[in-house]
């Protein structure tokens, strides 16, 4: 025992009394760095949870591109295989088409190869080699008068045509549009050899958003209407057809324009005879307004014109214009029925290829205008998804006066036609059309014309 040790054996109360004082104190020093470390604890597994909570989250996602990754290489798969480019062939397209276009600019090529063959049978006369009436039907050129009836054999492919375009929409959400299609209906003589055809300018034309300038269909007509038919243009006696150069504005299903005049005249005492005269002043003024919906498609178009005619018999200036209505009336699902009529004075330039006349000059060297009312109706049935079947009825009056004209100017044009399509591939179609259509003369005279004609065409 201890010097140090002996006065608290000796004296037990003290030893007791220090004991107590001290513990306490040991006491609660353990019990702070027990809960510092249960807080620390507690931190790490809070750690640990959202380390495992990320872990999972970044599994999944692991898995649903797996799961994507794997469905797009089964439908890879299942479709077809891009054809293999034959040895020595070189893909259609390596660099850009308009290498120099604006951005946003997209390219566009179309067309179709049109082989035509047709037996035309007249009834009061022939009609000449060359003449655009062996290759489509023109009224105005159907013979009349009791001359030996004639029988024609004509192959062609003057109507196959191409196309390009380009569109461009700018950073602003402007559309700019510019489009060009020729086809070969451009007359030749060149039967004997080559049987070569002039290439003609169908379209040409720029547009900027609502505004178009350049040739196409005129607005006073509503191409989209025309049947379907063997002949480039089907119900030619009444239907309206004309492209031409002009400005148009349209907006919404409001359009006018301003187009490229010329007067068709009859000179006095001229019959059937019809000339054209470029000498307006005042270019063709038109106005359209289309209406749309499940049941079809309406139009209403006018047009205003001047008349002018000058040469060394006459110089003189009238004023006209014309209206016209029509559309496409969707029966059913295999059924529709188009339509269209128009009336007016002066009307005869835009009616087919220039069906007649639009003024007549009288003794004394003035215009007068022509009364021309003229409609057509055609009726197109779809038997099934590849064969389909179209008959139409077309006419045309005009009230000349003989006094003016002689008694050889038309009076009247009109024709009927059927056709059947058969469509065996996409984009081919072969087709057969048989037309009568009769030409009566101021006089009384009149005469008959008969085609059977076949048709092939594959488009692109």
């Amino acid at each position: 025992m201890t010097h140090r040790t002996a006065p608290l054996v000796r004296h037990p109360l003290a030893a007791a009394l220090l004991v107590a004082t001290i513990l306490p104190g040991v006491a609660f020093a353990q019990t702070a760095k027990e809960k510092a470390l249960e807080a620390r604890i507690a931190e790490l597994e809070r750690q640990v949870q959202l380390l495992v909570s990320a872990q999972q989250q970044q599994q999944g996602q692991i898995t649903q591109t797996q799961t994507q990754v794997t469905e797009v290489r089964a439908a890879q798969a299942q479709a077809p295989a891009a054809p293999a480019v034959p040895a020595g062939k070189r893909p259609i397209q390596l660099t850009s088409i308009t290498p120099n276009a604006a951005a946003g600019t997209t390219f566009r090529y179309g067309g179709f190869i049109k082989a035509d063959f047709m037996t035309t049978r007249t009834s009061d006369g022939a009609l000449p080699e060359g003449a655009v009436g062996r290759y489509l039907y023109i009224p105005t050129q159907t013979p009349v008068g009791g001359q030996a009836s004639s029988t024609d054999t004509d192959f062609h492919a003057k109507f196959s045509r191409f196309n390009l375009g380009v569109d461009t929409v700018t950073e602003n959400g402007d559309k700019i549009t510019g489009f060009i299609e020729l086809d070969f209906f451009g007359n030749a003589l060149a039967n004997q050899v080559n049987n070569l055809y002039g290439g003609t300018l169908r379209h040409a034309y720029v547009s900027w958003n609502n505004w178009l300038a350049g040739q196409t269909w005129s607005n006073f007509i509503d191409s989209t209407i025309l049947p379907e038919a063997a002949d480039i243009v089907g119900p030619t006696d009444g239907a309206l057809f004309s492209r031409q150069t002009q400005i148009r504005y349209t907006r919404g299903a409001f359009s006018v324009s301003a187009e490229n005049p010329e007067t068709l005249t009859t000179p006095y005492q001229g019959g059937n005879t019809i000339l054209a005269s470029d000498h307006g002043a005042m270019p063709d003024l038109t106005a359209r307004y289309n209406w749309k919906g499940t049941w079809g498609t309406f139009g209403l178009s006018a047009i205003a014109r001047q008349y002018r005619t000058r040469s060394a018999l006459t110089n003189d200036t009238d004023f006209g214009g014309a209206i016209a209505g029509g559309g496409r009336w969707i029966i059913n699902a295999n059924n529709d029925l188009r339509y269209q009529l128009s009336y007016g004075e002066g009307l005869g330039r835009y009616l087919g290829l220039g069906n007649g006349s639009d003024v007549e000059i009288d003794i004394d060297g003035n215009i007068q205008t022509v009364s021309t009312i003229a409609g057509w109706v055609a009726w197109r049935h779809d038997y099934n998804a590849k064969l389909r079947s179209t008959i139409m009825y077309s006419r045309v009056n005009y009230d000349h006066d003989i006094a003016n004209t002689g008694a050889l100017a038309s009076k009247s044009q009109q024709s009927i036609r059927a056709n059947v399509f058969y469509s065996p591939l996409p984009k081919v179609d072969v087709g057969a059309e048989l037309m009568y259509g009769r030409r009566e003369a101021e006089n009384g005279d009149s005469g008959d014309i008969s085609r059977l004609q076949f048709t092939t065409k594959y488009s692109f």
